[in-house]
């Protein structure tokens, strides 16, 4: 059975998915395994251009839903990174480093806050 539409050989029938887009789902992925901060950062700024791309490209180019998931892979991966930094800070602030680092030279590491913090 033929076609009565004419198709142009090498044509896809549907869009070419954002190079970007593949990029940012990769570091959000690489980010929670191997590049803690760096893939994260790589991960929402290649997702924020590969989402501006795939809008301007008017459906010309696919691959939404990779760059949202890389997005969402680095913005969580940076939360959990600052909340971590932030509870550490806390911590350090308290003076409950010694059970939090249980290292030999956590006292030192005591006396050299004790300065900082005044306690």
């Amino acid at each position: 059975m033929t076609s009565d539409y004419p198709q142009t050989p090498g044509q896809a029938p549907y869009g070419q998915t954002s190079t970007l887009a593949v990029v940012s789902l990769v570091m959000g992925i690489v980010s929670w395994i191997a590049l803690p901060v760096i893939g994260a950062i790589a991960a929402v700024i290649t997702g924020l251009m590969a989402r501006n791309e795939i809008k301007q490209s008017l459906g010309r180019i696919t691959g939404d839903g990779m760059a949202t998931a890389g997005l969402v892979l680095g913005y969580l991966h940076l939360g959990v990174v600052g909340a971590g930094a932030c509870v550490f800070i806390i911590l350090i602030a308290l003076g409950i480093t010694t059970p939090l680092l249980c290292l030999p030279f956590a006292n030192n590491l005591n006396s050299w806050l004790q300065p900082l913090f005044g306690f």
